[in-house]
């Protein structure tokens, strides 16, 4: 048995835990395998809304075991909130939730260093959730973090004092006050008890055991592939490997057990903090896009930046990540759109016009050549099979299909999970 991989093709939020909790019922284990807190998926169902930052998405189905993995930057404070708020469902989180004991803590003062080096930055921020994940995945790259299998050591407060005196310097240089670590090593020290009481795991053995036993199992990335720390718009990226290879290393699984990759897009862009986004729209229309999609961050609640759909970037992410089946979300929000552009191209200053997101594309001012299609400019509430489809979406899809080489196997045309239509 090979494992599945979901991610996202953009700057995130394309919709990711939808999916997983749509596919879930298709699998026994899932997995997510980077990122911590920063994330934000939204699940949909039963006219209730929930948004998961650091659990998998499979939560909400009692069959599927969930694994946070090794490559996950972990907040205790957030996780144990999270496993609070799913109380009122009755999920059997100490039967179908394990943490990997390789999993690396957040502590308090790395949202601390977060602020600090963003504040330092001044109007170069990179738009920095403030959630300690960078500074997190400093320490672990420099081998001075913690481990959620650390909290189990007789020596763990020593071993958090150590991290601690080194931020402390840090944050002396920055001049950043410390007024508020108090209460936050409060809060800290108290979650840091709750995960104790949880299955920590060498997670591994279990994820390769299971493979061995032929389960299924859907490893969920966080963020998106345009904001992966290698490949990415560097330095406006997220910290961790958010393609199909980070799958491999943030779970422990060999790139020969990679199964089917499958790539999630928004009918548009997104993107929230700074950093490059060619087809980004500052007009009424890109206005538009944001008030009909509800474009505003669920980890952080701020606008995000929307814009046409660019296939160049889309390419580029369906390459690196060995895509096999795409599924593209929020198709409803250009309803309201009597015509829609694609970008197919850009334009650099010289005038040359390419089709690749190249290294100089985060320093240089291009712009996108588009191509026009005609909208359906009307509501798909009540669509519920592809054969009902407006013609005009019909060959929004054909286009796309043709232009990424990759078959759209799945359009969503809302947020509840009946308003997924696989084609």
């Amino acid at each position: 048995m090979k494992m599945d991989v979901l991610l996202g093709l953009q700057w995130g939020d394309e919709g990711k835990g939808k999916i997983v909790d749509v596919l879930a019922p298709q699998y026994e284990v899932v997995a997510r395998f980077q990122g911590g807190p920063n994330a934000g998926h939204t699940l949909e169902f039963d006219g209730i809304k929930h948004v998961l930052h650091q659990i998998p998405s499979g939560i909400f189905r009692s069959q599927i075991l969930n694994i946070i993995g090794n490559g996950v930057v972990l907040d205790p404070i957030i996780l144990k909130r999270e496993i609070d708020g799913l109380g009122k469902f009755s999920i059997d989180y100490q039967k179908n939730l394990v943490v990997s004991k390789k999993a690396t803590i957040i502590i308090p003062t790395h949202k601390l260093l977060d602020a600090a080096y963003e504040q330092s930055k001044g109007d170069k921020k990179i738009g920095s959730t403030l959630k300690g994940i960078g500074p997190t995945y400093q320490d672990k790259i420099g081998r001075s973090a913690l481990r959620i299998g650390d909290i189990l050591s007789p020596d763990f407060r020593e071993k958090y004092e150590l991290l601690l005196d080194k931020h402390k310097t840090t944050l002396s240089f920055y001049n950043f006050p410390l007024d508020q670590l108090a209460e936050m090593e409060a809060s800290f020290f108290e979650a840091i008890e709750f995960v104790k009481t949880l299955n920590l795991i060498d997670s591994e053995y279990v994820v390769n055991e299971a493979l061995a036993s032929n389960k299924r199992i859907l490893a969920e990335g966080a963020q998106g592939s345009l904001l992966d720390v290698d490949f990415g718009s560097y330095p406006f990226v997220t910290s961790s490997n958010t393609m199909t290879a980070g799958a491999c290393t943030g779970l422990g699984v060999a790139p020969s057990r990679i199964g089917q990759v499958f790539g999630i897009f928004k009918a548009y862009c997104t993107r929230v903090g700074s950093g490059p986004f060619p087809t980004e729209l500052f007009d009424a229309t890109g206005e538009a896009m944001r008030k009909e999609g509800n474009e505003f961050g669920s980890t952080t609640g701020r606008p995000r930046r929307c814009g046409w759909l660019d296939l160049p970037a889309l390419k580029y992410s369906i390459m690196i990540n060995g895509v096999t089946e795409l599924f593209m979300m929020k198709a409803d929000v250009l309803n309201i759109f009597e015509e829609i552009n694609i970008c197919t191209h850009y334009e650099l200053p010289t005038g040359e016009k390419v089709d690749k997101l190249m290294f100089e594309i985060t320093d240089m001012e291009v712009k996108p050549v588009y191509k026009k299609m005609k909208g359906w400019h009307c509501s798909l509430a009540n669509v519920r099979s592809y054969d009902e489809f407006p013609v005009e979406l019909k060959d929004y899809v054909s286009y796309l299909e043709e232009e990424l080489k990759v078959p759209i196997k799945l359009v969503s045309v809302g947020p509840d999970r009946v308003q997924t239509i696989m084609r």
